[in-house]
């Protein structure tokens, strides 16, 4: 059974950084998996921020370009994502997910699609004010 856990959210100030982690119950995820981040604001659709896969390939939304960045640390079963420049738009839920692929799928923009996701944590809220 895969457990994902966020932690790292919080409040910032514009301008400021957060670096968000999500440790999983079950290692070779990391090695093995595409895996994200999502965030959901109030009242809107949960979207995807950036991916990271079993070849370290990355995505990112073009919304987060240039400010956020993606990595993993496969010895401490761990994804992060290092969030610069924030902006008050970028308050939301931040949610980890993990598919069960391999390799993210970055045609047609499919890795963004909350479906092909299997597995998801409860989140963590940043707060940019």
């Amino acid at each position: 059974h895969v457990q994902l856990v966020e932690s790292g959210g919080g409040s910032v100030l514009v301008g400021g950084s957060l670096r968000l982690s999500c440790v999983s119950s079950v290692g070779y995820v990391f090695s093995s998996h595409c895996m994200g981040w999502f965030l959901q604001a109030p009242g809107k659709e949960r979207e995807a921020v950036a991916v990271i896969d079993g070849e370290d390939s990355t995505g990112y939304a073009d919304s987060v370009k240039g400010r956020f960045t993606i990595s993993k640390d496969g010895a401490k079963k761990t994804i992060y994502l290092q969030m610069t420049s924030l902006k008050p738009e970028d308050t939301a839920v931040y949610y980890c997910a993990a598919a069960p692929t391999h390799r993210c799928p970055f045609y047609d923009n499919n890795w963004s699609k909350t479906s092909i996701y299997n597995w998801w944590g409860q989140g963590t809220q940043v707060t940019v004010s």
